[in-house]
């Protein structure tokens, strides 16, 4: 039934009736050894974790996956194949909810095991190095990134897997962007479109990867044509494919923002909601589309409007990954900038102090993000004459820019300045408030 339920999308039913299931089933795995029940119970953990994907609750179905991990283990022994493909899953869902560190783990040992069990040059080995190129990306390891994509490409290539060496094909594009290698991606992209069908989603995520390319070229005329053709494939495949078309419209309205082209940004932002406020299981990209909006309503002097999307992308992405998630203290930043501009500085030292809780906590009071938040709620103090906690808040920040030495030394220079006006500014109380500073959406 909890099954049948998931099929239909009637999501909550399911979970009641899996949740049931996973009582009785618990009951008779603590009495009963014999392979049959864990395996009825395996069953109902993984159909949990795809309801709770669907619904978007990412952080619990993490560890109705754990518990899959755990029960094929005591099964099948901790080298089955099975237990590869249950520790790709897990990985898969953990950088799914951002947490690479967890991610990074599980995808090694997964191709670990279909390393001796099928080969190294394996399909299932390539599709853990691909998997694993996205984790080193996301964790800044972008040399690694290309290493471990290289590899999966030519794995795919030698195997006739033509679709999954086309997206590696850009997956190795968006790496050597982050990496500076703007021209290189450039001719990656290249080749790879000229194997992709005339109006296939592959073919716009081309396009939209080499806009990317090139706006980082700053040849935005080229960029903007790119951008234009991936559109007009995009504009196409909305009611067959809604979740991966609003996803392409969020990266281009990056691209647009990129380029200062605010509102054609927030146009397109606003086509990509009306898809994924229709998408139960898509509220994270939901949340992400509501931030964006804000921060370019800010961006572009609309601070009233901009407080709305922004909240409801606070409440929305706290549900996806829980409230102390670090994507939550971004938005919570933005807010405090807005509150701030809107001379509400009691609000503003609330939202910052927020978004300081989360950052050091998730990220680490020494991360530079963490060092922000405290220079933004040092101004926010400071609007509301409460000079000697602005001056240690800032102060803390300049200690910790100190320690990240010259990758930090323009906003250390900034922060001292800062401190020397607020000292001032204490004593004198008449020099203009400083400027919060909102930081950029991951």
């Amino acid at each position: 039934m909890g099954s049948v339920n998931f099929s239909l999308k009637n999501f909550k039913e399911s979970l009641g009736y899996l949740s049931r299931a996973d009582k009785v089933i618990g009951e008779l795995a603590e009495e009963e050894e014999e392979g049959q029940v864990r395996a009825v119970l395996h069953g109902v953990h993984q159909v949990m974790a795809n309801v709770k994907t669907a619904l978007c609750r990412r952080e619990e179905a993490l560890e109705n996956l754990k518990k899959c991990l755990e029960i094929k283990e005591k099964m099948l022994g901790k080298d089955s194949i099975e237990v590869g493909k249950a520790s790709r899953d897990l990985a898969e869902a953990y950088a799914g909810t951002l947490n690479l560190k967890e991610a990074l783990p599980h995808c090694l040992k997964a191709l670990q095991i279909h390393g001796l069990r099928f080969g190294l040059d394996s399909v299932e080995v390539a599709h853990d190095r691909r998997l694993l190129g996205v984790i080193y990306t996301g964790l800044g390891m972008h040399e690694e990134a290309l290493k471990q994509n290289k590899f999966a490409r030519e794995v795919f290539k030698n195997s006739g897997v033509g679709s999954d060496r086309l997206h590696a094909g850009i997956e190795a594009a968006n790496m050597q962007i982050a990496l500076g290698k703007y021209d290189q991606a450039v001719r990656t992209l290249k080749a790879v479109v000229e194997a992709t069908d005339e109006d296939s989603e592959t073919r716009a995520s081309v396009f939209v990867s080499m806009g990317k390319a090139l706006c980082n070229l700053e040849n935005f005329p080229d960029a903007k044509r790119c951008l234009e053709i991936a559109l007009g494939i995009l504009g196409k495949k909305e009611k067959e494919d809604p979740a991966d078309v609003s996803k392409c419209y969020v990266e281009i309205a990056i691209q647009y923002e990129t380029m200062n082209e605010f509102e054609n940004a927030i146009t397109l932002l606003h086509r990509a909601l009306k898809m994924l406020e229709k998408l139960p299981q898509e509220q994270h990209s939901l949340a992400s589309a509501y931030a964006r909006i804000g921060h370019l309503l800010m961006l572009t002097g609309k601070v009233s409007p901009a407080i709305p999307y922004l909240e409801s992308a606070a409440e929305i992405m706290s549900e996806c990954f829980g409230s102390s998630h670090y994507s939550v203290a971004y938005i919570y930043s933005n807010l405090g900038s807005a509150y701030l501009e809107l001379d509400k500085p009691h609000e503003s030292v609330k939202m910052f102090g927020v978004a300081k809780s989360i950052m050091d906590s998730a990220l680490g009071p020494q991360h530079i993000d963490s060092l922000e938040a405290r220079k933004n709620m040092s101004t926010a103090y400071s609007a509301l004459g409460m000079y000697d906690s602005a001056v240690e808040m800032l102060q803390e920040a300049i200690n910790g820019y100190e320690r990240h030495g010259p990758a930090a030394e323009d906003e250390l220079a900034e922060s001292k300045q800062i401190l020397e006006d607020l000292k001032k500014k204490a004593r004198c109380g008449s020099l203009e408030e400083p400027r919060s500073k909102p930081l950029l959406l991951p």
